[in-house]
């Protein structure tokens, strides 16, 4: 991951659309700045084909078919990434809470969340802008709770006809569900088309 030159004391809402256009995207310092990054190479989980699919463990089926948890969407955004920010290092500082709230009370950021006996017991939150969906962060209270989480966010972007799932990097929990990392060259290509394509987020 190569980082920006500068850091930055301001981040607008705005900002991160157009960063995410570009292929960088936005992550809070230490001192409470922001820095802008770019992934090479970028993870994402192919979904554009309708021969693309997710990887799902025998286990997790067993999780979703006994429907454990309730999948809700966009109730308790500020929550999940509050929660996605209390670990003990962690990029989601002030100035990336502010401005992914202001982007989720403006219809782009978006939550889904695991509910069990009436509490959140994970979740994931991300950014959905014309085809494409850049996934931010996730957490879990209870296991497999992210997990049935990405599959209801994968379903919900195969529905809608995405042409980008971003993950930014590669992480052992999405190699399993089949994420593959390719060139940024390659990733600004489908980036690209994924610009022109206007896609709603309809769950």
């Amino acid at each position: 991951m190569r980082p920006a030159k500068y850091k930055y004391e301001i981040l607008h809402w705005s900002q991160v659309l157009n960063g995410y256009a570009m292929g960088i995207f936005p992550m809070g310092e230490p001192d409470g700045s922001i820095a802008w990054y770019e992934a090479s190479p970028r993870a994402i989980i192919p979904i554009e084909l309708e021969t693309n699919f997710l990887n799902i463990s025998r286990s997790l089926k067993q999780v979703l078919n006994k429907e454990i948890f309730e999948i809700k969407i966009d109730t308790s955004f500020e929550k999940v990434i509050i929660e996605c920010a209390n670990r003990e290092n962690t990029w989601i500082n002030e100035l990336i809470m502010n401005a992914f709230t202001e982007l989720h009370y403006r219809g782009y950021a978006h939550s889904v969340e695991a509910w069990f006996d009436g509490m959140l017991a994970g979740g994931l939150y991300g950014v959905s802008y014309k085809g494409a969906f850049f996934g931010e962060s996730m957490f879990f209270k209870k296991n497999n709770a992210s997990k049935v989480c990405v599959v209801k966010l994968f379903e919900l972007l195969k529905k809608n006809k995405y042409i980008l799932f971003d993950i930014q990097m590669m992480t052992p929990h999405f190699e399993k569900f089949g994420a593959i990392e390719i060139s940024k060259r390659s990733y600004l290509e489908i980036l690209g088309r994924a610009m022109e394509r206007k896609c709603k987020f309809k769950h």
